[in-house]
């Protein structure tokens, strides 16, 4: 099923109109439980990888590990309390078996450290053929965005796990490579359930502190007696929540700066200002106003769900963050760059 954005609460550009000269476009993905095979785009789906081609694996150190767990271990425990969710009614106590409850993984337990000395094979975060994603960033060539990570923290990379962006033509592919290696040990936040996309491409302006010192005081004055004016029951509109950036997975658009202060981010290549390639995030809507949750997803089902109506993914950035990943306008097989927001 399609994904839809409301229409924004406040058409902010009509009020300030030079905002017009600071607008984009981005494509939410909008990732949604399903099964995924090779020739579809996807969020933690199978790949169309080549069986001739090695599968990429970590080689760093991984000396902060957090709760490490084998892959079918956290498969496992989410395959068994996704089905007692999903026989519990909204607001009930969740309804385990005691078959259930003796079968449950103790999370607490944890898979021995020493299986992150060994090479760490990557998981797929996602895959994306042009077709499917209007405003597609790549190599002219390429038709297939396939994204990558090492399922473990990195320190030296803020505690995220390490990316690999891969452009290709999907029929340069011929046989594709049936069972990839999986990881001996991972991180539950870092992989993926298995989803289906649904690309929508929606409006977009600049986070307001890269926009000019006097436009951006003038937005917050406005958000200021809006929320003098406004009832209790008839919230204010943010800018930066409501109006500006749309959160969850997408491609391209602009960067939100909530969390630091905005900082440059260049290639390390050729010094080029970065520009943004994907936001992967924990959560598809924030729970405040919830404005940019989609027409679709707007009446919750009876039934609860294991992960929330809006990390469909089950992936979790730091504290409920993003990651973005960047890359190089002056070529893509320049080195990414990411931040984590």
């Amino acid at each position: 099923m399609a994904r839809t954005t409301p229409h924004r609460p406040v058409d902010i550009a009509a009020i300030f109109p030079k905002l017009r000269t600071h607008v984009g476009t981005t494509t939410r993905l909008h990732p949604r439980p399903g099964m995924p095979t090779v020739h579809d785009s996807s969020a933690g789906g199978p790949l169309l990888w080549p069986a001739d081609e090695p599968w990429p694996h970590c080689e760093d150190g991984h000396d902060y590990l957090f709760q490490p767990h084998r892959p079918e271990t956290v498969r496992r425990w989410r395959r068994i309390l996704g089905a007692a969710w999903g026989r519990t009614r909204r607001g009930e106590q969740l309804q385990l078996t005691e078959q259930e409850r003796a079968e449950l993984p103790d999370l607490d337990d944890c898979a021995p450290a020493e299986l992150a000395e060994q090479p760490i094979a990557m998981v797929p975060v996602l895959q994306l053929y042009r077709r499917d994603a209007p405003g597609f960033l790549g190599p002219d060539a390429a038709d297939l965005l396939q994204v990558l990570w090492c399922p473990l923290d990195h320190g030296e990379l803020g505690y995220n796990p390490r990316v690999l962006p891969v452009w290709r033509r999907a029929a340069d592919v011929g046989e594709v490579l049936p069972a990839p290696p999986e990881p001996l040990i991972v991180s539950a936040s870092y992989l993926p359930e298995p989803c289906l996309l649904h690309p929508e491409q929606v409006r977009e302006y600049e986070y307001g502190g890269l926009l000019p010192q006097e436009l951006d005081e003038r937005i917050q004055k406005w958000e200021e007696d809006q929320e003098e004016r406004c009832a209790d029951d008839e919230p204010a509109h943010s800018y930066q929540f409501d109006l500006s950036i749309a959160p969850g997975w997408k491609l391209g658009g602009f960067a939100s700066w909530h969390l630091t202060d905005p900082h440059p981010v260049d290639c390390g290549e050729c010094g080029e200002p970065m520009r943004l390639l994907l936001t992967i995030a924990s959560h598809e809507w924030d729970g405040g106003s919830g404005s940019w949750r989609p027409i679709e997803d707007a009446a919750p089902g009876e039934f609860s769900s294991l992960h929330g109506d809006n990390s469909p993914t089950a992936v979790s950035i730091g504290r409920s963050y993003s990651l973005w990943i960047f890359y190089c306008p002056v070529s893509f097989d320049h080195p990414h760059g990411t931040a984590m927001q």
